[in-house]
């Protein structure tokens, strides 16, 4: 069993994260935060997928002003989800001129690298913070490679030139983005932002450097630590890319809240990047979402695309169900449903799951026994498969988690 590493807790919204809490699940709309009908649209599409805290950016006056009226219709649609302002450049002067926005936000995101430069920047910065101490919000410290603080980045290359072994280019840029990270959330305390009111995250695009990253970050701090790689691609790209490197890192017990930042494929679901989050944790046995659809890849003996159909339907069925079932069936999400294609490690994987189903295989009738709990109840026969199989998984809903 992975140990969480101890950190302080922060509440955001009414979610806590940190210490032994859950690990958090969070994302990011794309939308235009001006555009109040498709930004509220799109953080319900993203709570109801299981998002439980959501980013907006917080860009130009018109976002800031409409950041209350977001707050507002979430709430006539009964979406009680906590909603974070991503800063850059001028969050400063937004904060100052839309204090409802200031007010309505949960939680303030800010970037050391971009929240100003040269004379300007200590005061934009203590101007955010001292507004996060007026409204009593945390703030997440999200240092990111891309966006260094470039004058911290050229006084350590300085004092590294001095050195009798300097550090290597790696090495100096994992450094100053730790240093940005850290010294902000110190300078942040000064100002009088509670210790408990920050969560540090340092994002970079590179796996091995990510891990190194957090690994040293974790070892120098109790803040709670927000985990993501950063512009981690598509499709299978993006998501293996950010499995490999923040499975490492939750085997460890480092981190707190996760965000994986696909890149949607044209016309592609926001919320994949949900599901991978969720998929992640719950298949390392961090956390149980939604009932899990264990399928074989296929084979020689499965050449029809049957038990393909079948797993596929059976999948967004458990999903588009776990809104009801969520609320009236605890623990429903630590099922485990199998939908194999044939009789080599059907019957097997079948009598290991809640509920599983064997599919015979390429060139036979589609007659497939079903079994519950490692029993042999039903056999399916003709066309009607999926839908007597979903009536068979809701009924054992029913009766396994009804009570």
């Amino acid at each position: 069993m992975t140990i969480r590493q101890k950190t302080n807790t922060v509440a955001v919204g009414s979610v806590l994260v940190g210490s032994q809490h859950p690990v958090v699940v969070q994302s990011m709309t794309d939308t235009d935060t001006a555009d109040i009908d498709k930004t509220v649209n799109q953080i319900a599409q993203l709570h109801s997928a299981g998002s439980e805290i959501v980013r907006v950016t917080v860009n130009t006056s018109e976002a800031a002003a409409a950041v209350p009226r977001i707050k507002e219709a979430l709430a006539k649609k009964n979406v009680e989800c906590p909603i974070v302002g991503d800063f850059h450049f001028n969050g400063h002067r937004l904060l100052k001129e839309h204090p409802e926005c200031a007010e309505n936000l949960d939680k303030y995101r800010i970037n050391p690298g971009n929240v100003g430069r040269g004379s300007k920047k200590d005061s934009q910065f203590s101007s955010i913070i001292e507004y996060a101490c007026k409204y009593d919000k945390p703030v997440r410290i999200g240092a990111n490679w891309g966006s260094l603080d470039q004058d911290q980045l050229s006084r350590l290359m300085d004092e590294n030139a001095l050195r009798n072994q300097p550090l290597s280019n790696n090495a100096l840029v994992r450094e100053a983005l730790i240093l940005s990270a850290m010294s902000s959330a110190e300078i942040a305390e000064t100002i009088g932002l509670a210790h408990d009111k920050i969560i540090v995250s340092c994002k970079v695009s590179d796996v091995q450097e990510l891990i190194t990253v957090y690994r040293e970050l974790s070892s120098r701090s109790n803040y709670p630590l927000h985990l993501g790689l950063t512009e981690a691609g598509m499709g299978s790209k993006g998501i293996v890319s950010s499995s490999a490197a923040l499975a490492v890192l939750l085997q460890e017990g480092i981190g707190d809240t996760v965000r994986i930042s696909l890149t949607p494929q044209p016309g592609g679901q926001r919320e994949e990047e949900v599901y991978v989050a969720q998929e992640l944790l719950q298949t390392m046995g961090i956390r149980a979402f939604t009932p899990l659809v264990i399928s074989c890849p296929g084979c020689g003996r499965t050449s029809s695309d049957f038990f393909q159909i079948l797993a596929q339907e059976i999948q967004t069925f458990l999903r588009k169900e776990m809104s009801i079932w969520k609320k009236k069936f605890k623990g429903v999400e630590d099922m485990k449903v199998a939908v194999m294609g044939c009789v080599v490690n059907g019957p097997g994987e079948s009598k290991n799951a809640n509920i599983g189903i064997s599919l015979p295989g390429s060139g036979e009738n589609p007659v497939a026994p079903v079994y519950v709990d490692g029993v042999r109840v039903k056999t399916l026969k003709g066309d009607a498969i999926a839908q007597e199989f979903e009536d068979i998984v809701n009924e054992y809903v029913r009766e396994t988690y009804g009570s």
